[in-house]
């Protein structure tokens, strides 16, 4: 069984609301920042990028994203083969570059930049990514994935100016594909450069396949030896149509533009799994169809939770440094929980199935002594930590997937539980998502989610969630599992334990109703 938790190394994508957000503000005239990406000699690994841009002034500062993709500092600097500013007039004339700090520099114009009547300088680099999986780069004799904020410098003041990257001299017979504008061949736009990075690309010779789904229209891009066509397609329909129905209509820029799934799928190399969200687009790596077709319903939650249900704590984005956030428990869990609700609606798992996986999350989690004192807000607030071994020890952290997912079903129960199956999870998902993200607002950290359970249930959660979220009491796992008639059991021995979950022998009228309704996700 393939479960939910796609990856304890993830992070959210860049912010799709903050991008809309800075459109606002005053932006130059004709002041498209343009990016070409050559992928020459893709043995060498090297991007190689040029970055026009408009003359503003005598100076101007550049900077490369720290962090990307995952909640890591990884200073993508690290990766450059060289700088270098022009003017690129038919003699180019170098700029003057310092180096301010490992990640920023500041481009100075000795004399007028022009070319062709534009007041443009230009920056040049190459940047080495071989790094396979949505959360790195990658380019080789077999394709290239790009994570855009990985290889694109970008201007820190005027990241809501139009942008455009060209990708040239591709190998033969490759193609690209990526959710964005594109008016031309291997040319994309987007109003802003968090629009732009928000929408991983793939080249290579890959496959590819359409479908429509509750009203949007789904491109899927797939990079695999050997995969069914049909039973992908199959699963990501039942997938994408249960979850559209679920919170009412396609959140995506354009309906009809819709999605993009771009899925590696093993056969080449080593293919790490896990999956990365983008606002209208999703990048899933694994070695088998059902991993990756079980990662897609949690990417594809995200579209709501995350991406536009948003926490304050993440907007807007710094790409220079680190961003802390106590809500990825409702963020990433929550999405796992509605990853499994997915499955077992659908009828892609098995009842059987789906209290197995619950049952393997209660299990990670009571086999990790830091649940004594590491809470799910704390392991949200110390994901920067994820990359070192040390703290993924079970005396050290939890995992905010693991227990978020758990609350996340929890909460789903109690909500029932105090109105009578009228209510559930569902709801306060639906209201977060009209009260906050279709108003292009983002909610206050558990505060912002305790608020709206509450005015789903009509009752205080300030209990359950200054115990079991903010707090580090032990679950009652029976007491609130029993609502439903369920039980958590445990076998095995102190030092091996094994748990399992199963509905008791003699449910009441009211367990009956509550667990049909959790289970096909219904309300009374």
């Amino acid at each position: 069984m393939v479960g939910c938790r796609v990856s304890v190394l993830r992070r959210t994508a860049l912010p799709f609301l903050a991008a809309l957000l800075m459109l606002s503000g005053a932006r130059p005239a004709a002041a498209t920042i343009r990016y070409r990406v050559s992928l020459a000699n893709p043995e060498q690994h090297l991007f190689q990028v040029s970055m026009s841009v408009p003359v503003e002034g005598q100076q101007t500062v550049i900077a490369l994203p720290a962090w990307n993709a995952l909640y890591q500092i990884r200073d993508f600097s690290l990766r450059l083969r060289g700088i270098s500013g022009v003017c690129p007039a038919s003699t180019p004339v170098p700029l003057e570059m310092d180096m301010l700090d490992k990640q920023t520099w500041r481009v100075s114009l000795r004399a007028p930049c022009q070319s062709g009547g534009q007041s443009n300088f230009e920056i040049r680099y190459s940047i080495m990514w071989n790094d396979g999986g949505p959360f790195d780069s990658q380019l080789n004799n077999h394709h290239a994935f790009v994570n855009l904020a990985e290889i694109l410098m970008y201007v820190p003041d005027r990241r809501a100016e139009d942008v455009s990257v060209v990708f040239s001299n591709l190998p033969p017979e490759w193609k690209t594909a990526a959710q964005l504008d594109s008016p031309a061949g291997d040319t994309y736009t987007a109003p802003s450069y968090d629009a732009l990075v928000d929408a991983p690309v793939e080249a290579g010779k890959f496959d590819e396949a359409q479908f429509s789904s509750g009203g949007a229209h789904f491109r899927v891009i797939v990079d695999a030896g050997h995969w069914d066509k049909s039973r992908l397609e199959e699963a990501l329909r039942l997938i994408t149509a249960y979850e559209l129905q679920l919170m009412g209509s396609p959140p995506f820029d354009s309906p009809e533009r819709g999605y993009m799934f771009i899925f590696h799928i093993g056969g080449f190399g080593e293919v790490g799994g896990g999956g990365m969200e983008h606002a209208n687009s999703t990048a899933i790596s694994g070695n088998s169809l059902e991993s990756v077709a079980t990662t897609a319903a949690h990417e594809f939650f995200h579209v709501w939770n995350v991406k536009r249900i948003r926490p304050q704590a993440l907007e807007p984005v710094d790409y220079s440094r680190e961003q802390y956030t106590r809500a990825l428990w409702f963020a990433e869990g929550v999405t796992n929980t509605y990853c499994s609700f997915t499955l077992e609606r659908t009828g892609l798992w098995s009842k059987k199935q789906f209290y197995g996986d619950l049952a393997s999350q209660i299990a990670e989690l009571q086999g990790r002594p830091a649940r004594a004192w590491q809470s799910a807000e704390d392991s949200s607030l110390e994901a920067w930590f994820e990359k070192y071994e040390v703290y993924n020890a079970p005396d050290r952290s939890i995992s905010y997937y693991g227990k978020g997912q758990v609350l996340g079903v929890l909460l789903d129960l109690a909500i029932r539980d105090a109105t009578d199956s009228h209510h559930s999870l569902d709801d306060v998902l639906r209201r977060m998502n009209a009260e906050y993200a279709q108003q292009h607002k983002f909610y206050d950290e558990s505060e912002g989610v305790r608020a709206s359970v509450e005015e789903v249930a009509g009752k205080s959660f300030q209990d359950f969630f200054h115990r079991y979220v903010s707090g580090t009491d032990e679950i009652p796992y029976n007491d609130l599992l029993g609502v439903a008639g369920l039980e958590l059991k445990e076998s095995g021995n102190g030092e091996d334990p094994r748990y399992s979950i199963a509905e008791v022998a003699h449910p009441t009228e009211r367990q009956r109703r509550i667990l049909a309704g959790f289970l096909r996700g219904r309300t009374d």
